[in-house]
């Protein structure tokens, strides 16, 4: 699983687990440490004396910029809102994070995304569901309800050329800057 780290959010992708896979045999892409420090404040360089001229200097302490997402892989059968066992597994680590005291007060939108297949008013609320399941699951794992809001976009926002695409199906989890 490729990982992207950044500062505007996070995208949980939901697609369809194969029968065959059981939760054992899918291996953990990140922890709870990866996510910890995508998130965590920059505290920025450490104290330093530089020998140089200005610019010299001002390149050596400048702020590293994180590139744009961190991908958190989340499964649900098709046409289901309910979580699967590897799913589970990947949103333990993303629980455990979101407790850790330098996340504290960073509050995170769920939003829930559907594919092309089926018509809008069914894949509006399928979307919902699913963003409502994981932000269960997250307050189930003691995350404060209030740092969490759920939201459905049913087909409105494929993130793919195609609209049939199983890689629409997911979720995007977003810091709420609202």
């Amino acid at each position: 699983m490729k990982r992207q780290l950044g500062l505007i959010g996070a995208v949980m992708c939901f697609g369809a687990l194969s029968s065959g896979v059981d939760a054992q045999s899918v291996k953990k892409p990140y922890s709870a440490a990866d996510i910890v420090s995508h998130f965590a404040p920059d505290l920025g360089p450490s104290r330093a004396l530089c020998i140089g001229t200005e610019s010299e200097c001002a390149k050596a302490v400048a702020p590293k910029a994180k590139p744009a997402n961190f991908d958190l892989v989340v499964n649900f059968e098709y046409r289901s809102d309910t979580l699967t066992a590897a799913a589970r597994q990947n949103l333990d680590e993303f629980a455990a994070a979101l407790k850790d005291p330098r996340l504290g007060r960073t509050s995170f939108v769920v939003e829930g995304h559907t594919d092309g297949r089926g018509g809008d008013t069914y894949n509006l609320d399928l979307s919902t569901r699913r963003a409502n399941a994981v932000v269960a699951f997250l307050r189930e794992r003691g995350v404060d309800a209030e740092r969490l809001e759920a939201r459905g976009y049913g087909k409105l926002k494929p993130i793919g050329a195609n609209a049939l695409d199983a890689s629409n199906r997911r979720v995007e989890t977003r810091i709420r800057t609202e």
